[in-house]
């Protein structure tokens, strides 16, 4: 693929694509091409309206631009932390809300849209994720976990399952065994005697014997995010619950 020069003043992280201090000036565009969806009409009549107002008087304008910078240190930084980010699927796991079908969802469709843009539809796959283990403490590279699903509880799916990791900006984690995932195409993965499959994670390998199990961690903290596709019942009414993630070291 084609990389591009990011400049002498790239932190390597994400690039910040929405600025507080430009964002006004921006959406009269975006509203103008972009078709208001049903039942957004008036919605659109009250932004539009909210955008003249602050062109007609420095001082709403100032107010507005305000607001939105609150909300981006606020809201929009929270929306990366996944407790914000759809509802309760039990064991400190959220489950995704809508998918792509929002509807007047605005919130969790700008937490996604912040998040993870790109999404299927809920017939599609559904998604599960964590920041935490089963303390409610957040997941970190300086210790060890264990993700064990019981015999006969893995996800329940017609397509596949993975269990993906994320940075802390919700990027993979570049590591030598270029391992991102672990789940239903790893054909290398070894399941208890009892039937259990346990995936351990955590920035230190488990050892040779352990490793077809392991999914590397970043040192710093992470995230866990589990993918469900051509979901299953149970996973499609929500009453399957991901396993829990314990910290074992």
């Amino acid at each position: 693929m084609p990389s591009f020069d990011a400049g002498s003043g790239s932190s390597g992280g994400e690039t910040k694509w929405v600025r507080p201090e430009t964002f006004f000036d921006q959406l009269g565009e975006v509203l103008r091409t972009t078709r208001p969806q049903a039942g957004e009409t008036a919605l659109y009549a009250q932004f539009t309206a909210l955008l003249e107002a602050g062109a007609a008087d420095p001082e709403i304008k100032a107010h507005i631009d305000a607001a939105f910078a609150a909300a981006d240190s606020s809201f929009v930084t929270n929306a990366m932390k996944w407790k914000y980010n759809g509802k309760n699927a039990g064991n400190g796991w959220n489950r995704s809300v809508n998918n792509s079908q929002w509807g007047l969802d605005y919130h969790n469709r700008a937490a996604t849209a912040r998040s993870n843009m790109f999404e299927n539809r809920p017939n599609e796959t559904q998604y599960f994720y964590t920041d935490t283990d089963s303390d409610s403490e957040q997941l970190t590279g300086s210790a060890a976990y264990a993700v064990t699903f019981a015999t006969g509880d893995l996800p329940p799916v017609d397509g596949f399952w993975s269990l993906t990791m994320y940075d802390d900006d919700h990027f993979f984690y570049p590591n030598e065994l270029r391992r991102y995932s672990l789940g239903t195409k790893n054909t290398t993965l070894a399941f208890d005697d009892d039937g259990s499959l346990t995936i351990l994670v955590g920035h230190r390998s488990p050892g040779p014997d352990s490793e077809s199990n392991w999914l590397p961690a970043p040192p710093t903290t992470f995230s866990l995010y589990l993918r469900a596709y051509g979901g299953r019942s149970g996973i499609t009414e929500g009453t399957w619950v991901p396993p829990v993630v314990r910290r074992v070291g």
